[in-house]
């Protein structure tokens, strides 16, 4: 399977609509959302673009092939707009014997990783993205496809054939590629 992951989102409709053109032309077969989609958070300005209401239909129409966790801006009321359930904290993905820790982030991330074994953990929150391999642990920050932070890009990233790659949003080229 092919996946696309990406976080904070944060109400805005135009890089979302961006980063699902992208989904479909590199035929993906999941979408992986990491938190904060549709509220914009207080320390961060209001998008120029935010419309829940078109990211929740938009989102919805792909519900069957969308999974989810519960990022610090995420709602009760944002759940009852979303076909998909979005209130986890974090989930386990296993792909090609692979196990997967994927998380918002606010809780769970590189400097507090949870118990037990896996062999990658994704997450996003801090809006800056990063990839590398410690030892035996691949750590993917998927950065924001809406607020990235400290002059980076937006980016996403891909899970396909045990490589998880960093893609910027601008023009969906790929930015660093670490395998499983």
């Amino acid at each position: 399977m092919k996946y696309m992951i990406l976080s904070d989102i944060h109400g805005s409709i135009g890089p979302l609509r961006k980063a699902v053109g992208y989904y479909n032309d590199m035929h993906c077969d999941m979408l992986v959302i990491l938190g904060d989609i549709l509220n914009y958070g207080p320390r961060n300005r209001v998008p120029d673009d935010i419309d829940a209401k078109g990211i929740a239909e938009l989102l919805n129409s792909m519900a069957e092939n969308i999974v989810a966790v519960r990022g610090n801006c995420d709602s009760e009321v944002d759940q009852m707009l979303l076909d998909f359930p979005v209130m986890q904290t974090y989930m386990l993905l296993v792909d090609n014997g692979k196990k997967l820790f994927l998380t918002h982030g606010h809780i769970y991330n590189k400097e507090n990783m949870p118990k037990g074994h896996f062999d990658a953990i994704v997450y996003g929150h801090t809006h800056l993205w990063e990839l590398y391999k410690d030892g035996d642990i691949v750590v993917c920050n998927t950065g924001s496809i809406t607020f990235p932070k400290q002059n980076r890009i937006p980016t996403f990233a891909v899970l396909e054939n045990g490589n998880i790659t960093i893609y910027a949003l601008e023009d969906g080229k790929p930015v660093k590629t670490v395998g499983i």
